[in-house]
Order: structure tokens, then sequence, then C-alpha cells
């Protein structure tokens, strides 16, 4: 059996870094051999709105590289083929991408080699996701042009604070929880694709998530009531949506 190398936090808050326009498009290579790993990453990134392709191999990764602009790299350093820090040399001849190193190499060295050959971090497993996810928000911040605007996300009388985890209806203050603000955030990221209970589970919490998936409809409850309209909408025998938002 594969060990998944995620740790339990009990800050189990996501903070999403930023947004091109309202909605996160930046694009995540994510370089693991292990496939539960892989899995995991996928989920959550996913999750948090960010565009992911997976690689499995040093050569995969190299040639998917070659192909597509990407944002950031998660690289691990034990893989097939050509190790991470080939991979990472491989890229630096071309490129000063962000690059992050998620590794069970954890020896002093093994990190100088890594920061060496200019890497952004160097991140040991076993790693706490809600940490990874800051550090790629931080580092996309430092690159990718982030302003003052793009923090913000807005859907008819509703905007989210997305690093303040603030909301607001009408301009007045929601006092949503730090899960129902990740809630609203999900559907707001997502408008018009209907969610059911297991996908919302999956994607905002812990992937080994044991209770009553009814958890869910409680927090929906609550975010109409706090935000006054029920803009999350009920599919029923399925789910839930929030309706695409007409801005013409």
């Amino acid at each position: 059996m594969k060990k998944t190398y995620v740790t339990s936090h009990p800050l189990h808050i996501v903070m999403v870094g930023f947004y091109r326009g309202g909605v996160n498009m930046f694009q995540i290579l994510v370089v693991e051999d292990d496939l539960d790993i892989q899995e995991v990453l996928e989920n959550h990134l996913c999750g948090s709105g960010y565009e992911v392709t997976l690689a499995g191999d040093g050569v995969e990764a190299v040639s998917l590289f070659a192909q597509k602009k990407y944002d950031l790299v998660l690289l691990d350093i034990l893989l097939p083929k050509i190790d991470g820090y080939g991979v990472c040399e491989l890229i630096r001849k071309q490129s000063q991408i962000p690059i992050v190193m998620l590794t069970a190499l954890d020896s002093e060295a093994d990190q100088i080699k890594g920061l060496d050959l200019q890497i952004d971090d160097y991140i040991t497993k076993p790693f706490s996701m809600p940490i990874l996810k800051r550090k790629i928000a931080a580092i996309l911040r430092r690159t990718a042009g982030y302003t003052e605007a793009d923090k913000y996300l807005h859907y008819k009388n509703i905007a989210l604070d997305l690093e303040g985890y603030k909301a607001f209806a009408q301009g007045r203050d929601i006092d949503l929880t730090a899960k129902e603000f990740e809630v609203l955030r999900e559907f707001l990221l997502n408008q018009g694709r209907v969610y059911t209970r297991q996908n919302l589970l999956n994607i905002l919490w812990s992937y080994d998530f044991i209770g009553d998936e009814r958890l869910i409809d409680t927090h929906i409850k609550n975010i109409r009531k706090k935000a006054g309209a029920d803009i999350i909408e009920t599919i029923r025998g399925v789910g839930y949506r929030i309706a695409k938002e007409n801005k013409e």
C-alpha cells in the first residue's frame, strides 16, 4: 500500500491567493510519481480554482512543460527517468517560472542543492495542505502582477474578500464561518455547476472526511440566512448550484 504524505492540520482554512478577472486561471504543473499524492494535490488545487496538469515522471514533465505555458511547477525529486533536480535544471535553462520542490528528502544537503538550482521553496513530506496552498498563493502574488482589485470576487450583491476571508451583502458584513466562506467561494468560482454533497466534501474537507454529508445542508442553510437571499439553488435529487450571473 502506498503511503499518502498529507497530514491533517487544525487550521483547515484554504486561502486562494488571487484571481484574474474574478476567476483563478493559474496553471500548475504537478510532477509526482505517487498516484495517491497526485490525486490529493489535484483535488485540492483544482478545488481552489487552479488548473492542474499531472506528470508522473521526469521525461513527461519536461515534455509537458515544452507544450504549454504554466505559472508554477510543483516538483518531486525522487522521480523515474529524470529526477527532480534534473527536471529543474532543464526548466531553468529556458524559464524562471516559480518551482516548489515537494519531497521526502529532508536533509540540509538536499535542500541546499534545490535552492542552488534557484527553486522558490522546498517543502518536505509529510506536508500540510493548507500551508502548501498559502505558499503557492504567496509565490503567485509575487510573480504574476497581483493587484489589490484581484482579491475581491463579486456576484450580484455579494462580495468576497479572498485574502481577508470576509463576505459582504449589499455593503454590509456577513459573519460567515471559515467553512461557510469556502463553500460560498466554491460556488461563485464555478457558477452554473451542480455540486453534490460528496463533491463539496471532497473539495473542501479533508479527503478522508468521516461524518454525515448533510453537514453541507447546514452550511448552505446558514449561508442563505446570513446573506439574506437564496443565492444557492437546490437541485432536487442532485445537489446545489449558483446560477451563472448575466453581466450583460
